[in-house]
């Protein structure tokens, strides 16, 4: 068992985003979690990984899972310091899960090159900032990564080398994204927010890429359903 979910609640500001979810993360797995901003999805990464307590329900990790996972706000990064000394911490050679390597090499590996490593990680452009985000995580070394919009702002060359680094990673990643193409080419499940004026904490898991989750929604639901609603919440309620 990866990482297991029974009947989880959560909520956040007075509103409840997670309602009664389910679902169990397979060996290998890559979950994509889809929805409009503000429906929970970062708020689910940070119970995963224990920064926020879940109001209701159970939430299991592996014993042997180790994750990985970087806030997309950085928070802790001196802006102040060179993108190779954020990732180096200023040493010549840094272990990457269990293998050491020159630093350098690494920073370079996701399009870091030359000056541009010298750069102060607080005059990084988004895409920079994405590229940082991931080298940071890659490094920590986990079976199980939690990856927050990792593809906003990728050059096509940094995308495809996103793609091939998750196909042939060795663990389970979980991947926040409105790219549906990207989940089309490595997504295995998909955990999408199917919120409505009902029922607006609602999510649904499923196994396939994003294509085959959307005919599944059409099937289920009715051609309406794959057309973009307003987001609405109800109140947190607790006993």
């Amino acid at each position: 068992m990866v990482l297991e979910a029974s009947h989880i609640t959560k909520g956040f500001d007075g509103r409840t985003l997670i309602d009664d979810l389910s679902f169990t993360l397979p060996r290998n797995g890559i979950v994509g979690i889809v929805g409009p901003n503000g429906v929970g999805k970062t708020t689910l990464f940070k119970t995963i990984v224990g920064l926020e307590p879940l109001d209701g329900g159970d939430l299991k990790i592996g014993q042997t899972v180790k994750l990985s996972y970087v806030d997309q706000n950085r928070a802790g990064i001196d802006p102040k310091k060179t993108l190779w000394e954020v990732v180096s911490d200023g040493l010549d050679y840094i272990q990457v899960g269990n293998v050491e390597m020159p630093s350098r090499a690494y920073v370079a590996s996701f399009g870091f090159k030359g000056a541009d490593q010298q750069k102060p990680a607080g005059v990084l452009s988004g895409g920079e900032r994405n590229r940082l985000n991931l080298a940071l995580t890659l490094k920590q070394g986990g079976n199980l990564i939690l990856l927050d919009e990792p593809t906003n702002d990728l050059d096509v060359e940094t995308l495809s080398s996103l793609e091939n680094a998750l196909l042939e990673f060795p663990g389970c990643a979980v991947v926040i994204t409105h790219d549906r193409w990207f989940l089309d080419r490595v997504a295995t499940h998909i955990l999408a927010w199917e919120g409505t004026e009902e029922n607006p904490a609602s999510w649904y898991w499923f196994e396939g890429n994003f294509a085959s989750y959307e005919e599944n929604k059409v099937a289920r639901l009715g051609a309406d359903a794959a057309r973009p609603h307003r987001v609405t919440y109800r109140k947190l309620t607790r006993d």
